[in-house]
C-alpha cells in the first residue's frame, strides 16, 4: 500500500526543514526532538481526574501520572511505558495518547517515566518498568483500579520494557498481569529482517537509528544475551499473557515484532497482530498530524474490552 498521504507529507515536511537523522543527533538534541511531537497532537481529551504520584527503583524517585476516566465500579489498569529509543521521552509527550486511551477504553492509564540512557543504561529501565508494576499492584486500588486487571503497554522502545516486565512477572511471584500491549517494539539488536533493509532510511526512524539506541542503551555487549534486555532471548515465552502487537508497514521494526508474534504463538500464547498498512513509526504519539493514528487507538481499546471481558480476576 502507499505510504499514507500524512505520513508522506510528514517526512516530507521535517526532510525541508534538514532535520537530521537521530543518530546524527547527540542525545540532548534528540531529546529535543521527541518533545516536539506534542506539536503533532490533537488538543489533549479531558479526563475525569488526574493524579500525580512517585514510586522508587534502586535508590530513585521517578514520576507517575494516573488518567482516571468517568467510569464506575473498579476498573481495568494500564501501565503504559514511553518510546524515544531508551534515551529519550517522557511523561509529557503521552499525556494526550494517555488521556485518548483512558476515555477510549474506559480504564485507568498509569504512565511511568524510567531513567534513561545513556546515563542510565540498561539494566536501569526494565528494572524501574518492574518497580512500577509494583506500585500498580500496591496502589492503583487507591484511585479505583482492579490490581487484578493490569495489563503491560508501551510503544517503540517502551515496548521492549512492557514485554520484559511480562516475562519477569510470569517468572516470579510478582503482579498478575493480565495482557501486554505492545506498539512497534523494539525488542532485537541483532534483527535483521527485510523490513530493516526495506525502510532502512527515510522513514522517521532509520536503521541506523536503532543502532544508536541500542549502542547507547546496553551496558555491554553480553547485555544483548538477556531476555531483561531482548525478550525472544527467553528460555520459553510460553504461559505469558494475552498479547497484541501493533506494527506499521513502513518502518524497520515492522519484521522483528510480527517474528515476536509468530514465537509467541508457537508457544501457545494467545497473541495477535496487526498491522496498518501506509503508516510509519511513531504515529501514536500523532493524532494531529496523521488522522489515522485514531485506528491503533481503536485497534487498543477493542483488545482491552475484549480482555476485560473475557480475563478472571484472581
Amino acid at each position: 500500500m502507499a505510504l499514507d498521504e500524512h505520513a508522506a507529507q510528514l517526512i516530507d515536511g521535517l526532510q525541508e526543514q534538514g532535520v537530521a537523522p537521530f543518530h546524527q543527533m547527540s542525545v540532548e538534541q534528540i531529546r529535543e526532538v521527541i518533545n516536539t511531537f506534542t506539536g503533532l497532537q490533537l488538543p489533549a481529551e479531558p479526563v475525569a481526574r488526574l493524579a500525580s504520584d512517585v514510586y522508587h527503583s534502586d535508590g530513585h524517585e521517578l514520576a507517575l501520572n494516573i488518567y482516571i476516566p468517568e467510569a464506575e465500579g473498579q476498573r481495568p489498569v494500564i501501565l503504559y511505558f514511553h518510546g524515544g529509543g531508551f534515551v529519550a521521552g517522557n511523561l509529557t509527550v503521552i499525556d494526550e495518547p494517555a488521556r485518548a486511551l483512558a476515555n477510549a477504553a474506559d480504564a485507568i492509564v498509569v504512565t511511568a517515566q524510567y531513567r534513561l540512557a545513556p546515563e542510565h543504561r540498561f539494566p536501569a529501565a526494565p528494572d524501574d518498568a518492574w518497580a512500577a508494576l509494583n506500585w500498580v499492584a500496591d496502589h492503583i486500588g487507591d484511585h479505583g483500579g482492579n490490581p487484578d486487571q493490569i495489563i503491560v503497554m508501551g510503544d517503540s522502545a517502551g515496548g521492549n520494557l512492557a514485554a520484559v516486565t511480562a516475562l519477569r512477572a510470569r517468572d516470579t511471584d510478582g503482579p498478575r498481569i493480565s495482557a501486554q500491549i505492545l506498539l512497534y517494539p523494539a525488542l532485537d539488536p541483532a534483527a535483521r529482517f527485510a523490513s530493516r533493509e526495506e525502510f532502512g532510511e527515510g522513514y522517521l526512524i532509520t536503521a541506523a537509528d536503532m543502532d544508536f539506541f541500542w549502542e547507547n542503551y546496553l551496558s555491554d555487549p553480553g547485555a544483548a544475551l538477556s531476555s531483561a534486555a531482548v525478550p525472544s532471548r527467553a528460555e520459553t515465552l510460553s504461559g505469558l499473557p494475552p498479547t497484541l502487537i501493533i506494527t506499521t508497514e513502513n518502518e524497520v521494526l515492522r519484521d522483528e515484532a510480527e517474528e515476536y508474534g509468530r514465537q509467541l504463538r508457537e508457544a501457545g500464547v494467545d497473541a495477535r497482530v496487526i498491522r496498518f498498512t501506509g503508516l510509519v513509526h511513531g504515529v501514536f504519539w500523532m493524532s494531529g498530524a496523521v488522522p489515522r493514528s485514531s485506528e491503533l487507538r481503536e485497534a487498543v481499546a477493542g483488545f482491552i474490552a475484549d480482555i476485560v471481558s473475557t480475563v478472571p480476576t484472581a
